[in-house]
């Protein structure tokens, strides 16, 4: 295994084998200063926010639907899946604080083909998780201004795809300022979000313990208890938790990345999969199966109704939005910097890594996320790419954990996390048995994409950098 980056790309250039100073202010490179500015909380901000999404606002209806009060479950197998990924992810990160995330560990623990295939499936799959999320908040303002009385009638869906693209626009630039002024955003988004769920969930709980008395809908079916149901659902609502390794994208911005990495990243995981399973547990208490089925995607919307009437409807559908621009904020802060990662290594154009002198932002890669994401955003048709996603995670938190045994295994000289997770092998072996074999439960027409897209970054990699070698190198 080689300990210097080595080989050429098509356009002739070579892997930055920067020399890379890392202080408590600043990750600082030969043309770069990547200021550290995000704290615990912004960090926590960050994965509980591009996590707390569709998760809290959608799968109820769908997920409750199929399975009734199951779907707790199915959160609680989720979560625990991405607890076993975020534990060697918070090892690897910690002796790999750099912008790049999950890239850079596979990149680092695999080699170069393995790492070319994951930054590009990274950056894909979060344009199109971002897409989706925009979509959705087009669809709550859309709710919102319902609730005021005002309608916008046929032409719906062009006011959606509107409302998408400005927002896209929009966070796009946000993130060029400053990651500051990004994670500022963040934090408020979150803390106010944090807010009104446990308010929500509050209420609901007390009306689960028959301390409050609510009218509930009709309904008769019955949940849907058994091993296969519960691990087809955890597949479903897998989405919900592909935030929590974002945080590990912007580990060169991160104060003390050693004690606040580990902490974030399963920090958040916990915090969500109780807010799920609270959430799954007071929709199902509320609406019986076949009642949460009927309302469909916005049967959140008609739980928040009939424990606190309109004003609780209201509180969903603001929650609504605020959840779905923190999960695009956070996801376009995250798609640049795996952008930037790649191309600093050679395995995309050079000019995809420039800095912004003025903001000390990559404003190219922030380009090349934002811009797929808006035009994708304006067509209003996310949802399978959003599946898409869901799968190239599972394939890089599978094969970070494998990253991680082949690194402890290969002993190089620059390994030396923060963190060590306990047990051994153990956990990341679990890790990678649990991601690739929830694949197994998903659609199979976002299965069969999902392998397209790796053939594609695989195809790219022969064509582009296959001279180019990382394996060893820090």
């Amino acid at each position: 295994m080689t300990d210097e980056p080595s080989g050429r790309n098509l356009d002739g250039d070579a892997p930055a084998a920067e020399a890379v100073v890392e202080t408590g202010g600043a990750t600082i490179t030969e043309d770069a200063e990547l200021e550290r500015t995000i704290g615990l909380t912004g960090g926590l901000a960050i994965g509980i926010g591009t996590m707390i999404g569709a998760g809290i606002f959608v799968f109820p209806g769908l997920a409750g639907g199929q399975i009734g009060t199951a779907a707790a479950a199915s959160f609680a197998v989720g979560g625990l899946i991405a607890l076993l990924v975020a534990l060697p992810t918070s090892e690897l990160a910690t002796a790999m604080p750099r912008s790049g995330g999950g890239y850079y560990f596979v990149s680092r623990g695999l080699g170069t083909l393995a790492g070319t295939v994951i930054g590009l499936s990274l950056w894909l799959g979060l344009v199109f998780a971002t897409a989706f999320y925009l979509v959705g908040l087009g669809y709550y303002a859309l709710d919102a201004l319902a609730q005021v009385g005002v309608t916008v009638g046929a032409g719906s869906g062009a006011i959606v795809s509107v409302i998408a693209v400005l927002a896209g626009v929009g966070f796009t630039v946000l993130n060029v300022t400053g990651t500051e002024n990004a994670a500022k955003l963040q934090n408020g988004i979150v803390a106010l979000l944090l807010s009104m769920l446990v308010v929500f969930l509050g209420f609901g709980l007390l009306e689960a313990f028959g301390l409050v008395a609510v009218d509930t809908p009709s309904g008769q079916a019955a949940n849907v208890w058994g091993a296969g149901p519960v691990l087809s659902v955890a597949a479903l609502v897998f989405t919900s938790y592909l935030g929590f390794a974002q945080v590990a994208t912007v580990a060169g911005e991160l104060k003390d990345p050693g004690r606040n990495l580990p902490l974030a990243m399963v920090g958040s995981v916990l915090i969500v999969t109780v807010l799920y399973v609270l959430t799954i547990f007071v929709a199902t208490n509320v609406f019986t199966r076949d009642a949460l089925l009927a309302a469909g995607e916005t049967a959140i919307v008609e739980v928040g109704r009939a424990l606190l009437g309109p004003t609780g409807a209201l509180v969903i559908i603001v929650g609504g939005l605020l959840a779905t621009m923190s999960s695009a904020n956070a996801s376009v802060l995250s798609t640049s910097r795996a952008i930037y990662g790649v191309s600093k290594d050679a395995l995309l154009p050079r000019w995809a890594s420039r800095v912004n002198l003025r903001y000390g932002t990559p404003h190219v890669a922030l380009g090349m996320a934002g811009g797929p994401v808006v035009v994708l955003a304006a067509t209003g048709q996310v949802q399978l790419l959003a599946e898409v996603a869901s799968f190239l995670h599972l394939i890089m938190y599978g094969l970070m954990c494998v990253a991680l045994v082949a690194i402890r295994r290969d002993r190089p000289e620059w390994y030396d996390p923060d963190f060590v997770v306990p047990g051994g092998p153990v956990i990341p072996v679990l890790g990678a048995i649990a991601s690739f074999g929830l694949i197994a439960f998903m659609n199979r027409l976002s299965i069969l994409v999902g392998i397209a897209v790796i053939a594609a970054t695989a195809g790219w990699y022969f064509y582009y950098a296959r001279d180019v070698a990382l394996k060893g190198v820090l």
